[in-house]
């Protein structure tokens, strides 16, 4: 495996920018005069499952955040010290956007509180590892965040039936997550290396995460003036867990994160990662309008 190349001028700009990890600042502007939330394929089902995941980011990204700080010390090696800090400044952007999002949903009666509760009690279980099991779930928690966002970049459904401006969020956000996929496994083969950390994390997060991230989807969909619609529902099922759904295209490749050799750059994203930059922020990108640090960045 060959591990991404970085800037032999990185020692000198010790910053995520000279890494290729810069931390953008963003504006996003969701009308609001939009009503309903079913911003992915008008489907009220299947757009509850990404409510539940922006109202579980913010608590998320912070114990990503954590693990990864916790160790930052330890860590002499320049390039991964600069990436840290690239990976630090994007989760917690991440968490500030989707904040303000929760806001939007909250604002039109959707109960966002509950998945951030329910994740809250979650990762409270999980903080309450060993440090070290800790930044093991982040590392594998990072791998499948991984896979959805490039779900998110390449999904043609997901692309032609969502809100327009609702995508600007998540498109930035995936790029993103596979800018840094790799940050917080390699603070942890510094640290640990442990192979049974690494197997433990999965049943781990899955047994403290997805009890509260079902329930969670459970209230919104009952909540919702169309939790009779049977035949919806269905349908957003089939696109989410069907064949070739945006879940169920994902779950195959979960098991890989226990292989021996795993390392997350094994799964090169870098030519899908270049399009998308080149597209959001390049010279006519689509988010120049909501990039609000640019100049500072290209500086570093």
């Amino acid at each position: 495996m060959t591990a991404r190349s970085t800037s032999p001028s990185v020692s000198r700009r010790p910053g995520g920018a000279s890494v290729g990890i810069p931390p953008r600042q963003m504006e996003f502007r969701i009308p609001q005069g939009s009503a309903r939330h079913a911003f992915f394929n008008q489907n009220v089902l299947a757009s509850s499952l990404f409510v539940v995941f922006s109202g579980i980011f913010p608590p998320g990204e912070r114990f990503f955040m954590e693990s990864v700080r916790r160790y930052r010390d330890e860590i002499t090696d320049p390039v991964l010290k600069a990436k840290i800090s690239g990976f630090m400044g994007q989760e917690a952007l991440h968490g500030r956007e989707h904040e303000r999002l929760n806001e939007f949903f909250a604002a039109r009666g959707i109960d966002v509180a509950v998945p951030e509760r329910m994740i809250r009690i979650g990762l409270g279980l999980l903080e309450k590892l060993p440090a070290s099991q800790q930044l093991a779930c982040t590392t594998f928690m990072e791998h499948f965040t991984a896979f959805l966002a490039e779900q998110w970049l390449t999904d043609e459904n997901f692309k032609s039936t969502s809100d327009p401006e609702m995508l600007k969020l998540w498109y930035w956000h995936a790029l993103e997550e596979l800018e840094h996929k790799s940050v917080a496994y390699d603070v942890f083969v510094q640290v640990s290396n442990s192979r049974a950390e690494r197997v433990l994390a999965g049943p781990l997060v899955v047994a403290a995460l997805l009890p509260g991230i079902a329930a969670s989807w459970a209230w919104l969909v009952v909540r919702d003036d169309e939790r009779l619609n049977v035949r919806e529902h269905a349908s957003g099922l089939r696109k989410l867990f069907g064949r070739g759904g945006f879940i169920s295209s994902i779950l195959p490749r979960m098991p890989e994160f226990v292989r021996p050799d795993f390392h997350p750059d094994q799964h090169d994203t870098r030519t899908l990662e270049q399009q998308w930059r080149d597209r959001l922020f390049g010279a006519e990108g689509e988010l120049l309008d909501e990039f609000r640090n640019r100049e500072s960045l290209s500086a570093a």
